[in-house]
């Protein structure tokens, strides 16, 4: 690496980082939190006994999981111009990266939830408790512990997936890489350090993934 490498490298690597602080970082942090919430209900919905509202479910998980994200993101911020929503690039990528974490979380919620013990819902049940309340206060915290590891992953999918926000012309970290390679002609040496960023990033959350991980534990069943 000559010198002129290692002066580029460090002038754009606070840029870089700025684009993960204010644009990579918020985009995960929003659309995972939607998509958790969605992939709740819809676990929920998958685990119902009415035929209709667990079809319902299914066929959403099967688009979901069945198209590729990237199509899914064209759609909304392309395709539904075209019908009279014209939707913003940042709605857009939040929505696209919503319905995605949403249809991969959801079974990953059902599975956690199913592996519960079953004793859990009758000791629940008689001390009083309505199905309801089991489900909040006995079930969930527990099937919460079960599921950190992979929406951990989920997660952290989502942070690297979202350098396709770049695509429709939202600003994040692969863009300012983008615009920031264009203009110096250092696309290897570039993208590496983008490279570098987001895998910095996959390791901080790693280690909070852990963290979570043992402040759940006093949650599981013993």
């Amino acid at each position: 690496m000559t010198g002129e490498d290692l002066s580029l490298v460090l002038s754009s690597f606070w840029p870089i980082v700025s684009g993960a602080i204010t644009g990579t970082i918020p985009l995960a942090l929003c659309s995972f939190a939607i998509g958790l919430v969605l992939a709740v209900v819809v676990a929920l919905m998958r685990l119902s006994r009415i035929r209709v509202v667990s079809g319902l479910a299914r066929f959403y998980i099967s688009v979901v999981r069945g198209t590729p994200l990237l199509v899914q993101l064209f759609v909304i911020f392309y395709g539904l111009p075209s019908i009279g929503l014209l939707v913003d690039p940042w709605p857009s990528a939040i929505a696209a990266f919503s319905i995605n974490v949403g249809g991969y979380a959801a079974e990953i919620v059902r599975a956690a939830i199913l592996s519960v013990p079953k004793g859990q819902w009758e000791a629940a049940h008689m001390i009083g408790m309505s199905h309801s309340v089991a489900l909040r206060r006995i079930i969930l915290p527990q099937a919460a512990r079960v599921s950190v590891p992979p929406l951990s992953n989920t997660f952290i999918s989502l942070v690297k997936d979202t350098s396709l926000a770049s695509l429709i012309l939202v600003n994040e970290l692969f863009r300012t890489t983008q615009e920031i390679a264009a203009f110096s002609g250092e696309f290897m040496l570039l993208y590496l350090e983008a490279a570098l960023v987001y895998w910095i990033i996959c390791l901080v959350l790693s280690a909070v993934q852990n963290g979570l991980e043992k402040r759940l534990d006093r949650y599981v069943a013993h």
